[in-house]
């Protein structure tokens, strides 16, 4: 049996003590919060050990995995320790809000050979997968164009201040909605090498952004769109839409269903025809041992639990969550440029904000994000 710690005992971190606590490879053996009354909770009717503080979780030094689910502020030096005490850690996203401490946790586990796992959970959608698929297989041909739209009623009114909604630990939608659009166009075609005429946009909040576009270019040459916005109530709960126009065709997927449209059927034994083609996650998703919220939170956490078993690297890791979030870094960046005039005698467009690749060493993020020597 895998023997399981969780630091952080709110939505998300219940979410996964369900899930975890029934797994059949994994033992729950600990739990942390800063709430003492969660605590007093789960001790009394579980008998699980409970700590305010995760060092002295990790003292005991019986946990083999943890899950961290705490405000993303705290995330690196949970994860920095649990690493360094030979833990494997799956984390909650937004993994972290600089790029620059995503990826020397991505190092770090990297070179300790430590399976890490970030939870950008729609990479655990059945239709996801199946678009991705069919994108190798380049049933759509060669990719032109890219839309990525993530909508829910997250703000819709002026209120209290929470984590979610402080730039410094939450990063707002951006780093909320955003980074879950931006993750699932890297995961399907590729990380953008530049983004220009970025937007962010406060509709309710006063620290943090509820709305965000962007236009992106990827190495191929192809261009998309990024749009998000956390203050939408004609949805009513997150929807995650990506759409491609490839030569051939175009893809549209969301949590719900894949459509295909193709001018030609390149592989007939795929089963398609020319014109539209539909399929249904119902008919694309594998059962789960355990249900809470969506198959795919299942699904991710025995993905982490079958990569330490087997020493793979897990599909969501520090490495590409860092990916994500430069993006999304170097979307604030673009938005706070200047903009051009749009009148007589103005000065042309300042270039794309580039996006430099990260690989193992230590380079400065702010000479990364801004071409800086």
């Amino acid at each position: 049996m895998i023997r399981a710690g969780i630091v952080g005992l709110g939505k998300m971190g219940l979410s996964h003590q369900s899930m975890v606590n029934v797994h059949p490879e994994i033992e729950l053996k600990s739990v942390c919060d800063s709430s003492g009354y969660m605590l007093d909770v789960l001790s009394k009717y579980t008998g699980i050990d409970t700590y305010p503080d995760s060092r002295k979780m990790f003292d005991r030094g019986d946990l083999d995995c943890v899950f961290v689910a705490t405000p993303s502020r705290y995330h690196a030096d949970i994860v920095a320790d649990a690493l360094e005490r030979g833990m494997h850690v799956f984390c909650e996203k937004p993994f972290a809000l600089e790029p620059e401490t995503g990826y020397r946790l991505a190092e770090l586990a990297e070179r300790k050979h430590l399976v890490n796992q970030v939870g950008y959970h729609y990479r655990f959608v059945a239709a996801f997968n199946e678009a991705k698929r069919l994108l190798e297989r380049k049933v759509v041909g060669d990719i032109h164009h890219v839309r990525a739209e993530a909508y829910g009623p997250v703000v819709l009114r002026p209120k209290g201040s929470t984590w979610r909604s402080q730039k410094s630990e939450g990063g707002g939608c951006l780093f909320d909605y955003s980074c879950h659009a931006i993750d699932l166009v890297n995961y399907l075609v590729g990380r953008p090498v530049s983004v220009s005429g970025s937007v962010l946009n406060k509709i309710f909040s006063s620290d943090v952004d509820d709305e965000i576009y962007s236009t992106l270019q990827f190495a191929n040459g192809a261009y998309g769109q990024l749009a998000t916005n956390w203050s939408d109530e004609s949805f009513r709960k997150m929807s995650v839409k990506i759409s491609i126009w490839g030569t051939n065709g175009r893809i549209n997927v969301d949590r719900q269903e894949l459509q295909i449209y193709l001018r030609s059927v390149p592989d007939p034994s795929e089963g398609m025809v020319a014109g539209w083609n539909v399929r249904y996650t119902t008919e694309l998703t594998q059962p789960v041992w355990f249900y809470v919220r969506g198959e795919e939170y299942s699904a991710q956490i025995d993905h982490f639990v079958q990569c330490i078993k087997s020493g793979a690297p897990a599909l969501s890791n520090f490495r590409t969550a860092s990916d994500t979030s430069l993006v999304a870094s170097a979307i604030r960046a673009d938005a706070a440029k200047a903009r051009t005039t749009v009148a007589p005698g103005t000065h042309p467009a300042e270039a794309p904000q580039a996006i430099k690749p990260r690989r193992h060493g230590a380079q400065s993020f702010i000479r990364t994000l801004f071409g800086r020597s």
